[in-house]
């Protein structure tokens, strides 16, 4: 049997300082690119910022380091153990989708609900397709120019694409402070931990998920 029930005010342990560390960093360079491609496709903005070659250059190194901090996050035992829970789809997860009173309770959500984890998937993904075809535009002479107008057609879509989902993510942090507490000092409430994610409480306090306190 699990060991007994925490305090219910009682701060839990959500994210180590190196998955914050990875989160911000990410996230630094994330936004300088979406700001400066923002900049280089817009002609307006660009004629009123100017320095184009600058921006260009912030855009592509800050592109080329984006996935930096995500690699070497694998060095912490914490990044890769929430790795290995982002990357396991479960049949909860499909549940959690197809339904319209997901936050009500009755569904047992681990550490990370099914749509973190598709974001997860999407942005990693987003990120590395970006990185490819940036390079192609970017270094002339990897590719036939046919194989150019085809990055920069996938480039642009899948930015614009990007850019909308990270405009939702945040727009969902702003709607949740706990959540961003989480990832700003790496511990959350066990309050609200029992009611967005109970399958993780379970799992710290070594209780069932069917457990009636679940």
């Amino acid at each position: 049997m699990g060991e007994a029930a925490a305090p219910a005010g009682r701060d839990l342990d959500r994210f180590s300082r190196a998955e914050r560390l990875v989160h911000r960093t990410f996230a630094l360079l994330m936004g300088a690119c979406l700001v400066t491609a923002a900049i280089l496709y817009n002609g307006s903005i660009m004629m009123a910022v100017g320095h184009r070659h600058l921006v260009e250059t912030v855009h592509v190194w800050c592109g080329v380091a984006l996935p930096v901090p995500m690699v070497l996050g694998a060095a912490s035992k914490a990044y890769r153990a929430d790795l290995g829970r982002l990357n396991r789809f479960t049949p909860g997860d499909w549940q959690w989708l197809r339904s319209r009173s997901r936050r009500d309770g009755t569904l047992v959500v681990g550490k990370f609900n099914a749509g973190q984890k598709v974001n997860s998937w999407l942005v990693a993904a987003s990120t590395w397709v970006l990185l490819g075809t940036g390079s192609l535009m970017y270094w002339t002479g990897l590719a036939a120019l046919s194989w150019r107008s085809g990055a920069t057609f996938v480039h642009d879509w899948v930015a614009l694409g990007l850019g909308l989902l990270v405009i939702g993510h945040l727009a969902h942090a702003f709607g949740d402070p706990e959540a961003r507490r989480g990832m700003r000092t790496g511990r959350v409430d066990r309050r609200w931990a029992r009611a967005e994610h109970p399958g993780w409480v379970d799992e710290l306090e070594g209780v069932e998920p069917s457990d009636p306190r679940a």
